[in-house]
């Protein structure tokens, strides 16, 4: 670090304190929010760009499809030319656990061994021979432990770096696609960080296999299995569908922030923060998850907010759909759910305390015209239990049930009997037991996990993928924006004060954005396993519409050159950030002086 770096931070938490500042001191003025055609070409002029920077550099299209899959004690063996001395070994692993031996046909000596174990698949790697390269041969052979492994392509090189090419070779997927060998192992061609659970059990719900990873509900994987089906088993196609998914995140954050604050200004101020956030695009391009339960967060928070302004039943159940479609992709939106309830029962409290106040109407005809109050409020209020029963259990727990039916599959189960049957609800519960007690008692370490308190500043980011050269540095961050991390907390403060202020004088606003963001942050205060700052991924759609609801104050009191300079902060910072999210390799030298800006960041 240099003295350079700290100019940085400190003139984003100046910036902050200046907008906060403005905010305490400017007066309100008679401003009136706009709405118009305008906001909604912003928006999909924001969505296109981010969509275009997004799909830029996601990964290799191209990867080895035709495996070997020996059966027991099968050997493939490989005759050259002539006598070869062999230097280095490049294998492609594929789906499946088990460990590869490349052995001399004339002495039956190990010559290297190629590891497939589960943090192996779907990736590149490289190994030397034992012996050096010192000794030639004329013939190897391949020999499998374990079952399942699959091998995807092997190339073979001498001392001096050149390929060999065999005279031939016994399977021919062993070495039928030698011209997708890559010079070395990225994240461009091959799995990082928790792909290697993701991707790889997405390809096994394709192929009806018994699913490896098995933390987590189905509906994610299924829905990244998609791009899979569409583009192949490649980088690519795996990490395709949690892009696009992050694509369609900013239309929903425009819509949202829209409806919240009826202004086209804010809402393209809060949708450019959203979709240039770090965490937003690093963690959309990486083949897991998280993506999946974000946006249906999003979404079941935008439908809950339509309902308790305009009460359509409708929205109360596209709200369940959402809440559904995330609880079976994973758990974490079960706290989302949680803050759905809260919102709901404060609804009904307000609604409740208002039915039980006595109309203005005169003295004579007020005792009757409250306890029709009271009657329309209890029958509004059981019909409306009636219905949540059904949007926010029945729907979810079918929805959740059916996305196990590649479970049942794998297991021989076919047909809408499978459903009814012991052995698919046997499945189904046992998986549920595993999932609480894994999480439950997952203990592990890891050295860029961190605990809930440190993400609220930043403090660790988590890094993904780095990769050295020569003075240079190629690195994968998950982060939150400073400028969404830092002034979204102070702005999520300001919101407190709103939603606890008593009457007329309170923000429902706030109280839906501070419900919205403890909902997902608390649980993580409980939680003594291991954390990572990505699980502070969906508490950013929080922190972006407390920025908002901030930038609205500014808005009125005619102050909205802060709230330009606020967003166009953010976004250069994303410019300026982008090689540590995106795999752009750096000089190691720009990376210490103007991307390392607190000790702790391990960029």
């Amino acid at each position: 670090m240099s003295a350079l770096t700290f100019v940085f931070p400190i003139a984003v938490i100046l910036m902050i304190g200046f907008l906060l500042l403005h905010l305490e001191l400017a007066k309100k003025t008679a401003i009136q929010p706009r709405r118009g055609r305008f906001g909604a070409v912003g928006a999909l002029l924001i969505t296109a760009v981010y969509g275009v920077t997004a799909f830029i550099g996601l990964g290799d299209r191209v990867a080895p499809q035709t495996f070997y899959v020996p059966v027991a004690g099968e050997r493939a063996t490989i005759t050259f030319q002539q006598p070869e001395r062999i230097g280095r070994v490049m294998f492609y692993a594929g789906i499946g656990t088990g460990s590869w031996t490349v052995v001399r046909d004339d002495t039956g000596e190990t010559l290297c061994t190629l590891p497939q174990e589960y943090k192996d698949v779907l990736k590149w790697y490289e190994t030397a021979p034992e012996d050096g390269g010192e000794t030639s041969v004329s013939s190897v052979s391949i020999l499998c432990s374990g079952t399942g492994a699959q091998l995807g392509e092997i190339a073979l090189y001498r001392p001096d770096g050149t390929r060999i090419v065999p005279q031939h070779v016994t399977n021919d997927a062993l070495m039928d696609e030698q011209a997708l060998v890559p010079a070395e192992s990225t994240y461009c061609n091959s799995t990082y960080f928790d792909e290697i659970y993701h991707a790889r059990t997405a390809q096994e719900h394709l192929t009806n296999l018994r699913p490896y990873e098995v933390s987590h509900p189905p509906l994610g994987k299924l829905i990244l299995s998609i791009g899979i089906t569409i583009f192949g088993l490649t980088p690519f196609g795996w990490r395709f569908m949690g892009t696009l998914f992050g694509v369609l995140m900013v239309p929903v954050m425009w819509r949202l922030a829209g409806e919240l604050f009826e202004d086209d200004r804010i809402a393209l101020c809060a949708t450019a923060i959203f979709a240039f956030d770090f965490m937003h695009f690093t963690q959309t391009r990486i083949a897991t998850i998280d993506t999946y339960a974000v946006f249906f967060i999003l979404l079941m928070y935008l439908f809950m907010w339509l309902w308790l302004r305009d009460g359509r039943a409708r929205d109360l159940g596209l709200s369940g759909l959402f809440f559904a479609l995330g609880a079976a992709s994973k758990w974490t939106c079960l706290y989302a759910g949680a803050g759905l309830g809260v919102l709901w029962l404060v609804h009904w409290i307000i609604a409740g305390v208002r039915a039980h106040t006595a109309p203005k109407i005169s003295l004579k005809k007020q005792p009757e015209a409250l306890s029709a109050q009271k009657s329309a409020y209890y029958r509004a209020l059981g019909k409306n239990i009636l219905f949540c029963l059904g949007a926010f259990v029945a729907l979810p727990a079918l929805v959740y049930y059916l996305s196990y039916t590649p479970y049942g599959t794998a297991r021989g189960l076919h047909g809408v009997g499978m459903y009814f049957t012991k052995e698919y609800f046997t499945t189904v519960v046992e998986n549920q037991k595993f999932m609480f007690t894994y999480h439950a008692g997952l203990v592990s370490t890891h050295p860029y996990s961190a605990p809930w308190w440190k993400w609220l500043l930043d403090i660790r980011p988590i890094l993904y993928y780095l990769r050295y050269g020569e003075g240079t540095v190629t690195s994968i961050a998950a982060f939150v924006n400073p400028v969404l991390c830092w002034g979204g907390l102070a702005a999520v403060i300001v919101c407190a004060v709103r939603a606890l202020r008593r009457g007329e004088k309170r923000d429902m606003r706030a109280v839906f954005i501070v419900i919205g963001y403890l909902a997902q942050l608390l649980p993580w205060v409980f939680i003594s396993r291991i954390t990572f700052e990505y699980h502070y991924f969906a508490c950013t759609v929080f922190l972006t519409l407390a920025l908002a609801l901030l930038f609205d104050e500014l808005r009125q009191r005619g102050q909205m050159r802060l709230v330009y300079a606020c967003t166009g902060t953010s976004v250069a910072l994303f410019a300026l950030f982008y090689p540590a999210l995106a795999g752009v390799e750096v000089s190691r030298s720009f990376s210490t002086h103007f991307l390392k800006w607190l000790p702790s960041w391990p960029l």
